[in-house]
């Protein structure tokens, strides 16, 4: 037997159903016996919804009402009423047994799964395996349209049945009409037979993934805005009717190996992803998600291993991973196991251990652990910042992806901190910088579309393009390195920049009005320095140093490219000049640029944002050849670093040290010169940039 299923939304109707996270307040059922082709009694049901606040188009379609839902059931009453009635219909026609028959997949896998999941309560095993109408008609009429064009009305009309929507009410016609197009497909002439449902996975898959691996690009999303403590399963459950690959949740780390709120998704089909695609902004708590397309390759980096120690960890299938952060590097198997205890046992022992290592085998402090349910797993999780030995221990839930990324891309290509940074490439800056003072000979757009590149920016600008100055143009990124939706503009003089804002002030760009204003120099700096301009003034940069930062960018390195016209800064804190008496030399200029990635940002676009100040050792700050170290050097006839080796670096000082307490705890040691010279208290300007630790450096 089929059951004829039909539900419509508060929001989209047709192909939008669901895509708008509005809530199910109609259903209507009907049960059809295949063998002797009679019907149950057709049934509707509305359904009381959260926010009875319906859209236009739902109450012009459906004609409900407010007022008529408010006094429907909620849907788990209603669920529990719809398999008391299909029971009791079956019975009727001497049937025990029964599968879905929905219009397309979207009522499915779009509203009841998804809705059901956000409100906690489970669905039965019947909604895991569903007939798609437009497809079976598809098959038993290959003639007729595709079928993401096939609608009710559609298929009825192509077989000539003579129904008239407006003679019944909303959701009735359309389950007879169903009822009626099944009809058909069953006579003589077609004969069709229902052999392959559609099936929703009810649990997400763990395993791992080989860089050898084909990974087709029309089944991969990205997932961008996750809570940092987001797990594989909290992400499958946010797609919850749709159906993952196995092992195809990949999080995405940042360069110090943490989770960065993206995370790589791959499906079974294009079909899934497709849909995955309509869920972009649906909430995961109170955070909405965003979801794009994304490619094979980019998931492959992420989640792909080959690692024969990592396989076989991960052989053992449908396990509950958890990773444990800030171990004691001396910590062994037995004390990990020791601190989970007897209430959580680990999957294999001490093969269910993964420690994490730098390549020269020194302990990173992160581990790996199986657990075989959920129970023990919760149990280990309350053990999170427990103590073990004198350090607080950090438990969270992991992915296979996630274990792939950690110990091979990430630790086992390179460690997290250097032990000592390579210098970086000289390179002659730009004979260019960005102007300061108070003459308002600039302008600041506000509003921009997050896409808007630099042309756009310049059509914006129509006549008043030749007025800008070379290189005046400065793109504001975020934090994350995208578009904040912000732009500063240099113009030739303070009367041409009065012009531009008058002119273009909520002009439209693509489809949003930009807001212009005229601005000086200094303004615009204390922004692109991380501060704020409003309406009471200027609020200070949360530093005093700007920071140029590439937006965020794979733990992947590729062979460094330097852009012939990129955009550069030349901070004069990352390592400052020894005051010796022989300082008549002048030191070689200390020039950060973009990585190959980033090769775009250059020319008159100048990528700034506020971030938060790191030491440019952790930041991935591209380190030179020997080759061009050596070239450089030589050019400069000046050493790089004076007295190669002779430079130590101290991290984890009490904040309250000075000079003093330095200089007592190198008691014994020779340092130079006498004058304590050769240590270089770091300044506030300098502190800025290496704010985490607070550190000092001894030559």
């Amino acid at each position: 037997s089929l059951v004829v299923l039909f539900g419509a939304t508060a929001g989209a109707y047709g192909a939008k159903l669901g895509s708008d996270e509005r809530e199910l307040i109609l259903l209507v059922w009907q049960v059809v016996d295949l063998h002797s082709k009679k019907v149950g009694t057709l049934h509707k049901s509305l359904v009381k919804a959260d926010n009875l606040d319906l859209s236009d188009q739902c109450r012009e379609v459906s004609a409900l009402t407010p007022e008529g839902l408010s006094k429907a059931e909620p849907l788990d009453r209603v669920l529990q009423q719809f398999s008391q009635l299909v029971s009791s219909d079956l019975k009727v026609l001497g049937r025990n047994s029964y599968t879905l028959c929905s219009d397309g997949q979207l009522l499915i896998r779009q509203v009841l799964h998804p809705e059901t999941s956000k409100k906690n309560f489970p669905l039965s095993d019947c909604f895991y395996s569903f007939y798609d109408l437009r497809k079976e008609f598809h098959t038993c009429y290959p003639s007729s349209a595709a079928v993401k064009d096939q609608t009710i009305k559609t298929m009825a009309e192509y077989l000539g049945l003579g129904t008239d929507e407006a003679e019944e009410d909303f959701g009735v016609w359309q389950v007879k009409t169903m009822v009626a197009i099944i009809f058909s497909m069953l006579s003589e002439g077609c004969n069709h037979v229902f052999t392959e449902p559609e099936t929703v996975k009810s649990k997400y898959e763990t395993g791992p993934c080989s860089k050898s691996e084909t990974v087709d690009s029309e089944t991969v999303i990205r997932a961008r805005g996750l809570p940092w403590q987001s797990s594989d399963q909290d992400i499958a459950r946010f797609f919850k009717g749709l159906n993952i690959a196995k092992g195809g949740v990949a999080l995405c780390l940042n360069s110090q190996g943490r989770r960065n709120g993206e995370a790589l998704v791959r499906f079974v089909n294009s079909e899934q992803r497709d849909l995955a695609l309509e869920r972009h902004k649906h909430h995961m708590g109170s955070r909405y998600i965003e979801v794009y397309k994304a490619t094979g390759e980019e998931f492959l980096k992420i989640a792909g291993g080959t690692s024969n120690e990592v396989a076989q960890f991960l052989s053992k299938e449908n396990q509950v991973i958890i990773r444990m952060r800030g171990l004691p590097f001396t910590a062994t198997h037995e004390d990990v196991l020791g601190f989970l205890g007897p209430e959580c046992p680990v999957t294999g022992g001490k093969e269910g251990l993964l420690f994490v290592k730098y390549p020269d085998g020194r302990p990173t402090g992160d581990a790996f652990v199986l657990f075989s349910c959920e129970e023990y797993a919760q149990n280990a999780l309350k053990k999170h910042k427990e103590i073990l030995g004198k350090r607080y221990i950090e438990l969270f839930r992991s992915t296979a992806a996630e274990v792939q990324q950690v110990v091979l891309n990430r630790y086992m290509s390179t460690p997290l901190i250097p032990t000592l940074p390579t210098p970086i490439i000289p390179v002659i800056p730009p004979p260019y910088t960005i102007a300061t003072g108070s003459l308002r000979d600039c302008v600041r757009l506000r509003g921009l579309p997050y896409t808007a590149g630099i042309d756009d920016i310049l059509e914006f600008m129509g006549d008043a393009t030749g007025d800008i100055k070379p290189h005046g143009v400065h793109m504001v990124l975020n934090q994350q390195g995208r578009p904040s939706g912000d732009a500063f503009i240099q113009m030739k003089s303070a009367d041409k920049a009065f012009m531009v804002a008058q002119k273009c002030h909520k002009k439209m760009m693509k489809d949003r009005y930009v807001e212009v204003f005229q601005c000086s120099g200094e303004e615009m700096n204390f922004v692109l320095m991380g501060g704020t301009l409003n309406r009471s003034g200027l609020s200070p940069p949360p530093c005093k140093l700007p920071c140029l930062s590439p937006p965020a960018y794979a733990a992947f390195q590729t062979a460094a490219v330097i852009p012939a016209e990129a955009a550069l800064y030349q901070p004069q804190a990352l390592l400052p000049t020894t005051r010796t008496p022989q300082a008549s030399a002048a030191a070689p200029p200390t020039v950060t640029y973009y990585p190959a990635q980033a090769a775009q940002l250059y020319m008159n676009y100048t990528a700034y944002y506020p971030s938060p100040p790191v030491s440019p050792t952790t930041v991935g700050y591209i380190a030179a050849p020997p080759g061009a170290v050596a070239a450089a050097a030589t050019a400069t006839h000046t050493p790089i670093l004076p007295q190669p080796g002779a430079l130590v670096r101290m991290q984890g000082l009490p904040y309250n040290t000075g000079m003093k307490e330095i200089l007592s705890f190198f008691q014994g040691y020779q340092y130079a010169p006498d004058d304590y010279n050769g240590l270089i208290q770091l300044s506030d300007q300098a502190r800025s940039v290496l704010q985490a630790p607070k550190e000092w450096v001894c030559l």
